[in-house]
C-alpha cells in the first residue's frame, strides 16, 4: 500500500505540473463561466456542456493517457527492474493519471458553478453532467492503458485511439439508427433501450436528457427511454450498467499490463 501511495503521489505531482491539464481545466473554466454568463438558465448550461463533456472528455483521456503512457516508457521499465507488484504499479500509474484529469474537469465546471446562479431544478442535472465527466474520464483512460500496451508503435496506438473515439462518437449511432430503420415494422423498444447501454457515451446523454425532462425531443424512443430509465430499477441496472463500463476497461488495461513484456 506504501508503494502505491508513492506511485500515485509521483504521477500527481508529474501531471499536476503539466500545461496540457492546466489548459484542459481552464477550456471547462471558461466555457462553463461563458455559457453561466451569455447561455441563460442553468437547464440551457447543462445541455450546451453536455455536447462538449460527452465529446471532449473521451478524447482527451484517451489521447492525453496515450501520449503520457508512451513517453513514460523508460520509467515504467526502471519501476520493474525493482521489487514493485506489476498490479500496485499498475493502479497507481492508472489512478496517478485518471485523478488529475478528474481534478481539472471538476474545478473547471465546478468553479463557475459556485459564483454563477443557478436554478434548483437543475441542479441535479449539473451534478450528474459531474458524475458521467468521472466516469467518461475512468473508462477511456483505461482503454488508453490497454490500446498502449496492446501496441508498441505510437502511431498505431493514436490510430486505434482515434478510430474508438470516432466509433462511440459517431459510428455506433450510424449503426443503431440504420438497425432501426431496417426494422422498423418491429417492436424495438427493448432492443434500443439494451443497444443504448453498450456505448457509455449514448448511456450518459440519455441521463442527461432525461434529467433536463427533454426526452420528448428524442421522439418515441425518449417515451421509452423515460418509461424505463425513470424507474427505479430502470435507473439502477443504468448505474449498474455505467459501474460495469468502467470495470471493464479497468480489468482489461491490468490484464494487459501484467503480461506486457517491457
Amino acid at each position: 500500500m506504501k508503494i502505491l501511495s508513492k506511485i500515485i503521489r509521483y504521477e500527481l505531482n508529474d501531471l499536476l505540473r503539466s500545461r496540457w491539464l492546466v489548459v484542459y481545466g481552464t477550456f471547462f473554466w471558461l466555457s462553463t463561466d461563458l455559457l453561466f454568463r451569455f447561455g441563460g438558465s442553468g437547464a440551457h448550461v447543462v445541455l450546451s456542456l453536455m455536447n462538449v463533456v460527452l465529446i471532449l472528455i473521451p478524447l482527451v483521456a484517451l489521447i492525453f493517457g496515450m501520449i503520457y503512457l508512451y513517453n513514460s516508457r523508460e520509467f515504467i521499465e526502471l519501476l520493474l527492474t525493482q521489487p514493485v507488484d506489476r498490479k500496485r504499479m499498475f493502479w497507481g500509474m492508472y489512478l496517478g493519471l485518471a485523478l488529475p484529469l478528474t481534478f481539472a474537469f471538476l474545478c473547471g465546471i465546478g468553479i463557475p458553478a459556485l459564483y454563477s446562479r443557478i436554478d434548483t431544478q437543475s441542479q441535479a442535472a449539473f451534478i450528474f453532467l459531474a458524475v458521467t465527466g468521472i466516469a467518461l474520464t475512468f473508462i477511456f483512460t483505461a482503454l488508453a492503458f490497454f490500446i498502449s500496451t496492446r501496441f508498441e508503435d505510437k502511431i498505431k496506438g493514436l490510430g486505434s485511439a482515434v478510430l474508438i473515439w470516432l466509433f462511440f462518437i459517431f459510428i455506433y449511432d450510424g449503426l443503431i439508427m440504420m438497425v432501426l430503420f431496417m426494422f422498423a415494422e418491429y417492436p424495438l423498444d427493448n432492443v434500443s433501450i439494451v443497444l443504448s447501454m453498450l456505448n457509455p457515451i449514448d448511456l450518459g446523454r440519455i441521463f442527461l436528457l432525461l434529467q433536463l425532462d427533454i426526452s420528448a425531443l428524442m421522439g418515441y424512443t425518449g417515451a421509452s427511454f423515460s418509461r424505463f430509465f425513470g424507474s427505479q430499477n430502470g435507473m439502477l441496472i443504468a448505474l449498474f450498467s455505467m459501474a460495469v463500463w468502467i470495470l471493464i476497461p479497468v480489468l482489461a488495461g491490468q490484464r494487459k499490463f501484467l503480461r506486457k513484456d517491457f
